[in-house]
């Protein structure tokens, strides 16, 4: 799935929002986000605002990696999440939304 928006090179830096996440809404890593994989995970880089992120699980990465390629963040939840973690992983997704690692589509 994909995302509508701008991709202006001029666009001004997002500033991130306090979160409104929503499971139930398609989702996409924010387009000025870089992730670099470590050993514990990946660090998210945002270019905009010079924020950096680490993301401390390589489930976690894998889900924010795949999160456009699903309807919505739910459903991209439920193809990478252990069973009984789901809670977990739409925390960690709150707290990235809430970054502006990760924003609606």
């Amino acid at each position: 799935m994909e995302c509508a928006g701008s991709t202006s090179a001029m666009a001004a830096p997002a500033m991130p929002a306090i979160s409104t996440f929503d499971p139930g809404r398609a989702w996409r890593l924010h387009p000025q986000v870089a992730l670099r994989d470590e050993s514990f995970g990946a660090l998210a880089y945002h270019y905009g605002t010079r924020r950096l992120v680490f993301l401390k699980s390589r489930p976690l990465v894998e889900l924010v990696r795949t999160l456009e390629e699903h309807d919505t963040a739910g459903e991209a939840i439920d193809a990478v999440a252990p069973d009984g973690e789901r809670d977990r992983y739409v925390a960690a997704l709150d707290h990235l939304a809430s970054s502006g690692v990760i924003d609606a589509c």
